[in-house]
């Protein structure tokens, strides 16, 4: 399970159920969890009631194929949904990518499948 801590859980999984295409498993009013397959989830945790969440240290990295041209669509789709753009494509060592915030500023790199 990769955990995203962020302020509002519902308001993060509206997000990521939109961004991403995805229906969550398990609801509560703090922590959202969406099967990604294989056994493996991601879970939006606002933390404990009285804890503020924790700093980020890293970022969601999104892979797909399709090459570079797909990239670029996706970009574009997620700049039309009015997604916050941290860096626009370009490429790097691995390949084309990009990277977005959700509301709560945590980075969602895209990238190619290695």
């Amino acid at each position: 399970m990769f955990i995203v801590y962020v302020s509002d859980a519902p308001a993060a999984a509206r997000f990521y159920a939109e961004l991403l295409d995805l229906r969550p498993d398990f609801e509560s009013p703090r922590f959202v969890s969406f099967p990604l397959g294989g056994g493996v989830q991601l879970a939006l945790w606002s933390g404990a009631e009285s804890t503020p969440a924790p700093s980020r240290t890293g970022e969601l990295c999104v892979t797909t194929d399709g090459g570079p041209d797909r990239i670029d669509r996706w970009f574009h789709e997620w700049q039309a949904k009015g997604v916050r753009i941290v860096e626009e494509p370009h490429d790097e060592v691995f390949g084309r990518t990009f990277v977005v915030a959700d509301p709560d500023g945590n980075l969602v790199r895209v990238a190619p499948v290695d």
